[in-house]
């Protein structure tokens, strides 16, 4: 593992208003300082309500902070939305809960992860991607014929196409059977191989055993970090 961080979040606090009619605000964030190694899996653990998913997205970079600082790279992040925009397509590859959300369901396989590549300005090669994620024989399908499983392995390899340092999941085992979250760990350990920092919101005890680092969340504050 690398020792250079790809996050360092310094007092990091995110509110939300409440409705003007009953006025003040709700607290997401409670001055959270941590830090994501460049490389390994780093896993947000913690119960319904406990900040992990406010933290993924202001990781990333769609949720501004109401105070404190997030650090990319040894660099701060800016403000402006154009240079956030920026940083997540050229750094930045995302998984979200809900397979489906991941992908473009009108283009096969292959051409899904053409466009993957295409968007970070880069070329791939789509049957060595899916056949290192134990998907080999799939690029002339569309992404209807595909499991939920295979799906989320597709969207990593979405993310290995792109060339990301650092792939953001939300609970990506959550909607999944046993059998089919077992493939996507084996992605996530794919993805760790290939030197990808991986950070996942989950409450899935499989990911937490297999994080290299771990971070457990109540009430909007890290009361507990492990490696």
């Amino acid at each position: 593992m690398t020792d250079t961080p790809i996050f360092q979040l310094e007092n990091v606090g995110v509110d939300y208003p409440l409705p003007a009619a009953q006025r003040g605000s709700v607290t997401g964030l409670d001055e959270v300082d941590l830090t994501i190694p460049g490389s390994g899996l780093t896993v947000l653990a913690g119960p319904s309500g406990s900040g992990k998913s406010t933290l993924l997205r202001v990781l990333s970079l769609f949720q501004t902070p109401t105070r404190g600082r997030v650090v990319f790279a040894g660099t701060p992040v800016s403000p402006s939305p154009r240079r956030r925009r920026a940083l997540r397509r050229d750094s930045i590859g995302l998984v979200f809960q809900t397979p489906t959300d991941n992908l473009l369901p009108h283009l096969s396989v292959a051409d899904n992860l053409h466009a993957a590549a295409q968007s970070a300005r880069r070329r791939c090669d789509p049957s060595d991607l899916l056949d290192r994620l134990g998907l080999g024989g799939t690029e002339r399908w569309r992404i209807g014929a595909l499991s939920g499983g295979q799906q989320q392995r597709l969207a990593f390899a979405c993310v290995l196409a792109r060339g990301c340092p650092v792939v953001l999941a939300d609970e990506p085992t959550s909607q999944l059977d046993d059998a089919s979250a077992a493939h996507v760990l084996d992605a996530i350990a794919l993805l760790q191989a290939e030197g990808v920092a991986v950070v996942v919101s989950s409450h899935d005890e499989r990911l937490v055993e297999q994080g290299s680092r771990v971070f457990r969340l109540r009430a909007g504050r890290v009361v507990e970090e492990g490696n």
